[in-house]
C-alpha cells in the first residue's frame, strides 16, 4: 500500500510540474521592464517593457499595447533558439515519461507482470530526469543572458533594464516538481531492481552467507556441516575463533509415524 501511495504522489506533482512547464512556454512577460513612475514629470506616464519566448510588447499609460512576433525559425535570437529547442525537448521527455509511468505504476491494470512494470516505471523516471534537467537549463540560460546583460560593466544609461518575469519562477517550481516525482518513482523499485545479498558478520571477522540448502553452510568459501548448538573452530596460521549457534536453520518437528522408524 505504502508503495502504492508513494508511485501515485510522485504521478501527481510530476504531470503537475509538466503542466507548469507547458504554460510557461506560452505565457507573456519572461522579462519585464518599467520605464518612467520615478517622480517628477513621469510619476502618471509610465511604461512598461514586455517579452517573452515568442513577441516583444510595448505598454503604455493608457493601457494600449503594441506587440512585435517573432518569426518561428527566422531571424531569431540563438539565445531564443535554444531556450525553445530546450523546452521542446524537455516535454517530449515528459510525455514519454508520463506514459511510461503509468503503464508500470502498481495500481494500473497495464503493463504485464510486476517486474516488467517496475522496469517501465524505472525507465519513465529516468525520462523525468532527463526532460526536468533539459527545463532547467532553459531557464538557467535565459537568467544568465538577462543578468549578464543587466550587471555587465559597460551597460549604458539609454539601454532598459529588464527584470525576471513571472513565467520563469513558475517553470523552476515546476521542474523541482518534475525532480522530486521521479525520485518518488525510483525510490519505490530501487529494492526490486537492485536486490542486495543479506551478509551477517560473525566474531573473529568471518561472514556468514545465508544456506541455500538446508544442511550447508558457507563459512568464509568452505562448505561445512552445520549444527543448531554446535561449535565451528576456524582454520589459521595463528587465530582460533569459535562461532556458536551459527546455523540459521530451524529445528524440525519429528511426527509420530517417523518416531517409530
Amino acid at each position: 500500500m505504502r508503495k502504492r501511495l508513494i508511485q501515485i504522489f510522485g504521478f501527481l506533482i510530476s504531470s503537475l510540474g509538466w503542466l507548469f512547464v507547458l504554460c510557461t512556454i506560452g505565457m507573456d512577460f519572461w522579462k519585464v521592464s518599467q520605464i518612467g513612475g520615478q517622480g517628477g514629470p513621469f510619476v502618471i506616464k509610465v511604461a512598461w517593457y514586455a517579452s517573452s519566448l515568442w513577441k516583444d510588447c510595448y505598454t503604455d499609460a493608457t493601457s494600449v499595447i503594441t506587440c512585435r512576433d517573432f518569426p518561428v525559425v527566422r531571424n531569431v535570437t540563438p539565445l531564443i533558439q535554444g531556450v525553445r529547442g530546450l523546452l521542446l525537448c524537455g516535454l517530449v521527455l515528459g510525455f514519454i515519461g508520463v506514459v511510461l509511468c503509468f503503464v508500470g505504476m502498481e495500481c494500473t491494470y497495464i503493463g504485464g507482470a510486476d517486474n516488467t512494470k517496475d522496469k517501465l516505471l524505472f525507465a519513465g523516471a529516468v525520462f523525468h530526469i532527463v526532460g526536468g534537467v533539459s527545463d532547467v537549463s532553459a531557464y538557467c540560460l535565459y537568467i544568465n543572458r538577462i543578468n549578464r546583460k543587466t550587471f555587465h560593466a559597460t551597460f549604458g544609461t539609454g539601454e532598459i533594464r529588464y527584470d525576471l518575469g513571472t513565467p520563469i519562477f513558475l517553470g523552476l517550481v515546476g521542474c523541482f516538481l518534475i525532480l522530486l516525482g521521479a525520485v518518488s518513482y525510483a525510490v519505490t523499485v530501487y529494492r526490486v531492481l537492485c536486490p542486495g545479498s543479506k551478509v551477517d558478520y560473525a566474531y573473529g571477522g568471518g561472514t556468514y552467507m545465508a544456506p541455500r540448502s538446508r544442511g550447508r553452510t558457507l563459512y568464509t568459501g568452505y562448505y561445512k556441516p552445520s549444527r543448531q548448538n554446535g561449535s565451528y573452530m576456524g582454520s589459521g596460521p595463528s587465530t582460533i575463533s569459535k562461532i556458536s549457534k551459527l546455523s540459521q536453520t530451524r529445528p524440525m518437528k519429528m511426527s509420530e509415524r517417523d518416531a517409530f522408524v
